[in-house]
Order: C-alpha cells, then structure tokens, then sequence
C-alpha cells in the first residue's frame, strides 16, 4: 500500500464520479437488459421460434447501445472536456481508440 492507505490495484483503473441519478438511469438500463437477456435464455429453454428469439436479441443489443451511448456522452462531456481544458492532448487520442473498439 502506498502513503494514501489506498489498494495499489486500485490505482490501476481510472474513475469516472457520478451523480446519483445517473447512476439510477444507467443500472435501470442495464437491469433491463438483464431481465431482457433472462427472457431470451426461458425462450431458448422453450425451443421458441428462430425470428421471436432473434427479435428479442436485436431489442437487447439496441438497450444496450443506449447505455453505450449514455456513457460515451458522459465521458466526453466531463473526461475528454476536463482533459482538453487542461492540455492533456492524450484524451482525444483514448477517445479515438475507445470508439475504434466500440464500434
């Protein structure tokens, strides 16, 4: 541990604060998509029709793109914002990278 008592492994990952509704709306979703995948897996178990369980597929993928897209508007109107503001040019080049994987 270093001289700030914190986890060594900790200080590995960045972070992101957030505010409580935020917080709300992203763990709505993704629970959603939870309850969504649970009702694919029972459609699966009941041997459903290909194109119902394929529907249902592209509804979860679409939630899922939605909190994608909550978080990727997060993190440029705060992370990228505040990393410009402060001259850190390395923002923009992780943003381009991160939507290279996203994508």
């Amino acid at each position: 541990m270093n001289e700030n008592k914190t986890c060594p492994h900790c200080e590995r990952h960045k972070s992101t604060p957030r505010g409580e509704e935020q917080i709300k709306k992203l763990k709505n979703r993704i629970n959603r998509v939870i309850g969504q995948l649970g009702g694919i897996n029972k459609m699966i178990d009941d041997n459903r029709y290909c194109g119902d369980i394929l529907i249902q597929l592209s509804a979860c993928q679409s939630a899922l793109d939605q909190v994608s897209s909550m978080i990727l508007k997060n993190h440029i109107e705060t992370c990228v914002v505040d990393d410009i503001k402060a001259n850190k040019s390395e923002s923009i080049e992780e943003l381009i990278s991160l939507l290279e994987k996203t994508r």
